[in-house]
C-alpha cells in the first residue's frame, strides 16, 4: 500500500522539500496522502476501508492509544499533546466514522474534518503556487530574511524553505550577530532533521528573547524532545523561552513533563502556555495512559474540554 499511496503523492503535498533533503519524503506529505484517501473512499461509500485509513493515521501521529470511547466518555489521562488542534480534529473524524448519519451527511461532514486537517498539517500559506516558483521564492526569502536587521522583539520566519546544512550554517552565523532582539524563530516545514537541528541548537539556547520555537512539519524524532528537555533544565539556556511546537514530526506526540515544567518556569507572569492537555509524562515503552491519573492542567483552554458528548450510536 505504501507504493500505492507514494504513487498519488501530487505537487501539492510539498515534495521538493523531501527532495531538498535528499531523502523520503516528509511525514506529513504520507499524513495528507492518508487524508487524500480517506476522502476519496468515502465519496465511493466505502466507510471501512476509511476507517482502517484513520487508525494508519492515527498510529502514525502517535495517538493510537487514545482510544476513542475512552475520549467519549472522559476516562483517558490526555497526554501532553504536541498539537492539539490535530488530536481534536481526529477525535472527531472518528466520532463521524463511527456514528455514521446518512450517506450524504457523513461524507460532507467528513472531507470538511478531512479538509481542515490537511490545511492543519501542510505549509498551506505557499500552496497556491506552482512548485518552479514556490522554489525560486522560497531561496529568495531565505537570503533576504538574513539580510534584514531585526528590530526588538520581531519574527524570522523560514517557514516552507527547505533547509540544508550549509543553510542551517548561513542561519547560525545571521543568529550570532543579529538574534540578541529576536522573540519568535520560525522553522516549520524546513525539512529539519535531528542531526540539523542539533547544529543550530548552540545558537538557539542562547537567544536571550526567544519566546516562541516554532520546529513543526519537519523530520525530528523523541531525540530532539530529549535534547530540549536537557536543554532547558540548565537555567542559562533558553532564558525567556515559553513554547516550542514539535507537532507533525516524525514520532513526537507529547512533550516529556520536565520539558513542560520548564516552560511554564520562564512562562513567569506572562500569559498562560497555548491549548494542551496536561498529564504525567508517559514514554512510549511505559504503562497505557488510562492508568494513570491526570495531572491538574495548567490555566489554560485546556482545563475546559467541553461538554459531555452525547451517545450518538444505537446499541
Amino acid at each position: 500500500m505504501g507504493a500505492r499511496l507514494g504513487r498519488q503523492a501530487g505537487p501539492d503535498a510539498g515534495s521538493e522539500t523531501g527532495a531538498a533533503a535528499g531523502c523520503r519524503p516528509a511525514p506529513y506529505e504520507r499524513r495528507v496522502r492518508w487524508l487524500r484517501e480517506i476522502q476519496s473512499t468515502l465519496g465511493e461509500r466505502r466507510p471501512e476501508r476509511a476507517r482502517q485509513l484513520l487508525r494508519l493515521l492515527r498510529q502514525d501521529l502517535g495517538l493510537e492509544r487514545t482510544l476513542l470511547p475512552d475520549i467519549l466518555y472522559r476516562d483517558v489521562a490526555f497526554l501532553n499533546l504536541v498539537d492539539p488542534i490535530s488530536h481534536d480534529l481526529l477525535v472527531n473524524l472518528a466520532r463521524d466514522l463511527q456514528c455514521p448519519k446518512k450517506d450524504y451527511e457523513l461524507w460532507k461532514s467528513s472531507d470538511k474534518i478531512c479538509r481542515q486537517l490537511i490545511y492543519h498539517l501542510t505549509p498551506h500559506s505557499k500552496q497556491q503556487q506552482g512548485s518552479s516558483l514556490r522554489q525560486r521564492k522560497t531561496q529568495s526569502c531565505l537570503k533576504s530574511s538574513l539580510q534584514k536587521t531585526l528590530l526588538a522583539g520581531e519574527t524570522v520566519d523560514l517557514s516552507g524553505i527547505p533547509l540544508s546544512t550549509q543553510d542551517v550554517q548561513h542561519i547560525t552565523r545571521y543568529l550570532s550577530t543579529h538574534g540578541a532582539v529576536l522573540a519568535v524563530l520560525d522553522l516549520s516545514f524546513t525539512g529539519l532533521s535531528d542531526e540539523l537541528l542539533h547544529l543550530l541548537l548552540p545558537s538557539l539556547w542562547a537567544l536571550p528573547r526567544l519566546t516562541q520555537l516554532l520546529l513543526n512539519g519537519n523530520r525530528l524524532t523523541r531525540a530532539t524532545a530529549r535534547k530540549l528537555t536537557d536543554a532547558i533544565k540548565d537555567t542559562t539556556k533558553f532564558p525567556a523561552l515559553a513554547w516550542v511546537d514539535l507537532g507533525n514530526n516524525v514520532d513526537v506526540a507529547s512533550l516529556p513533563q520536565p520539558l513542560l515544567v520548564g516552560l511554564r518556569r520562564r512562562l513567569s507572569q506572562r500569559t498562560s502556555l497555548p491549548t494542551i492537555y496536561e498529564g504525567l509524562d508517559l514514554e512510549p515503552e511505559g504503562g497505557a495512559a488510562g492508568a494513570t491519573t491526570p495531572a491538574s492542567t495548567w490555566h489554560s483552554t485546556a482545563a475546559g474540554l467541553g461538554p459531555e458528548p452525547q451517545a450518538c450510536c444505537a446499541r
